[in-house]
């Protein structure tokens, strides 16, 4: 699995960046990240130490559903849903709906930060 590029920028420069790529003014490079987060501190919540060691037991695990991933790390199914979808928003996490439940699966477990 390789490392997500991750980038930290003002709102206002994350927006004028999308705004200028959607115009066609400006692309993107390979290496450039594809999620920005406004501030170190928003960053450090959604890949807090925990969080980071439940991407690792996804990774290990597979877990089938949330439910299984709750039950496995004795998270409430609730609290981990809504961390999920957080980490999901940010596109680290993929939710797989399938017939009557969902499959997390991590994207990564490891990140590669850049400070713009």
């Amino acid at each position: 699995m390789k490392a997500i590029a991750i980038g930290i920028m003002p709102q206002e420069e994350i927006r004028a960046r999308a705004l200028a790529i959607a115009r066609g003014d400006y692309t993107p490079k390979a290496n450039e990240p594809k999620i920005w987060f406004t501030s170190m501190k928003s960053l450090a919540e959604v890949l807090s130490d925990e969080n980071r060691a439940l991407l690792h037991v996804m990774t290990k695990m597979k877990p089938e559903s949330i439910s299984a991933l709750a039950e496995a790390t004795g998270r409430k199914p609730g609290n981990l849903s809504r961390t999920l979808k957080t980490m999901s928003n940010y596109g680290i996490v993929d939710l797989k709906r399938e017939k009557n439940h969902v499959r997390p699966i991590a994207k990564a477990t490891e990140f590669r930060i850049v400070a713009a």
